[in-house]
């Protein structure tokens, strides 16, 4: 990560994206896909596969006579009821009935129905029927397993890092759940054991990556509270800008072959095993990337700042970061005023010669830089400084008297012998 790329610009913290402190826009995006997939799941409800809700599936190859209001005509006609029809694309090109639970008399008749009113051998038709009970069952075991993993890692983390990181990665998982329930709402797919299964992984994928992401801020903000260098929100998003390009890097290398499976598997080789389980790997992935960056980290600073210790040390770095720029921008205005003065007043600085006096010593002697003076004020200057210079004694200030009458003011007597 020394490099000179984005990758190692983001490591040393060079570039960084401030992705903690708009954890209000991420917040506001979630919530919005959250409601859609919460009101798709209400008016619309999720479409079970035959293993969950029970019935009878009769799956037969398509013919130039089978179309789906013939075939929903007949399948009623025999006593079926209301039918779920799909036709399968691709290689096999074929169709499947869906019914609800109906006796062996009944699920014959409807075969044979089939068979007689669209040419079908009997070996070409394939019936299946789940008991409700079985159907049941699967359920149950499925929200088990789900609840059983949520409870496994919410104590592995709480172990492993802090109870903080456990509440936000369980938070995480939640918002992805909600999000694939709700994808499956929107578009209509088969909710089938395949998919439970994927749904588990996924949750697992996401997982993964979040709790890389805590394993490096867990080492960014080792003794922060002694060092006080930065508040523990930024040194979050510091670890999230260092493992961003890994994350990045690990979801496209795995969403690739998702993709390809979803898109190439349901368009060539249709419905089936191998769409649900692309499907929910794909928004699952898709989803838990999203939420281990945007979601996770920034819940997990939140939790942290409501610490009293946290948010003192806020406050702290916060005052000394503002007393830098204030002292900053002081000493730029005294600078910028300083510049201004001497340029609208056209003077020079004063300038300081040496005058040697008696025994060696030198004293420093202002240079006259008056313009307004006469040649003889200057000279009068030039005496003062003279008699100064020949004394041992510091010199009398020069008056402004003195400096017009061109030298000292003489005292009464001064110039008269003493008489002996």
């Amino acid at each position: 990560m020394a490099g000179g790329g984005i990758a190692g610009r983001l490591y040393r913290g060079d570039v960084s994206i401030n992705f903690v402190r708009r954890q209000r826009t991420w917040y506001a995006i979630s919530g919005l896909i959250l409601v859609i997939s919460v009101i798709a799941l209400l008016t619309r409800g999720l479409n079970f596969s035959l293993e969950f809700k029970g019935g009878s599936s009769f799956t037969f190859p398509a013919t130039s006579s089978a179309n789906q209001n013939a075939i929903s005509r007949v399948v009623t006609n025999a006593g079926g009821g209301d039918a779920t029809i799909q036709y399968v694309s691709g290689t096999l090109h074929q169709w499947t009935v869906q019914t609800g639970t109906l006796s062996n008399t009944v699920t014959q008749g409807v075969a044979s129905a089939l068979e007689k009113a669209f040419n079908i051998a009997q070996s070409n038709m394939s019936v299946q029927i789940v008991g409700p009970t079985w159907g049941s069952q699967i359920t149950q075991k499925a929200v088990e397993a789900l609840i059983i993993f949520l409870v496994v890692i919410v104590i592995y983390l709480s172990i492993a890092f802090e109870w903080r990181m456990a509440v936000a990665a369980f938070i995480a998982l939640l918002h992805d759940i909600l999000i694939t329930i709700g994808v499956y709402s929107l578009t209509g797919f088969s909710v089938s054991p395949t998919s439970v299964i994927g749904l588990l992984t996924i949750l697992g994928y996401s997982l993964y990556d979040t709790v890389v992401v805590f394993d490096k801020v867990r080492e960014n903000t080792a003794g922060i509270l002694t060092t006080q260098r930065s508040t523990y929100s930024d040194a979050a998003n510091l670890a999230l800008n260092q493992t961003l390009v890994r994350s990045m890097n690990t979801s496209l290398t795995a969403l690739l072959p998702v993709a390809s499976i979803l898109f190439v598997g349901a368009g060539l080789l249709g419905a089936g095993t191998l769409k649900d389980l692309a499907l929910v790997l794909f928004v699952g992935m898709l989803s838990g990337t999203y939420s281990s960056i945007f979601i996770a980290t920034p819940v997990l600073a939140d939790l942290k700042e409501r610490d009293p210790r946290y948010r003192d040390l806020a406050v702290k770095v916060s005052r000394r970061a503002a007393g830098g720029r204030a002292a900053q921008r002081a000493a730029s205005a005294t600078g910028d005023d300083t510049a201004d003065t001497e340029a609208a007043s056209g003077t020079a600085p004063a300038t300081v010669t040496t005058v040697t006096l008696p025994g060696g010593s030198s004293r420093p002697q202002d240079q006259d830089t008056d313009t307004d003076e006469t040649p003889e004020q200057d000279a009068g200057d030039g005496v003062a400084v003279s008699a100064a210079a020949r004394s041992d004694t510091p010199p009398r200030a020069v008056t402004r008297q003195q400096r017009v009458t061109g030298g000292t003011q003489r005292r009464p007597g001064a110039n008269k012998k003493k008489r002996r």
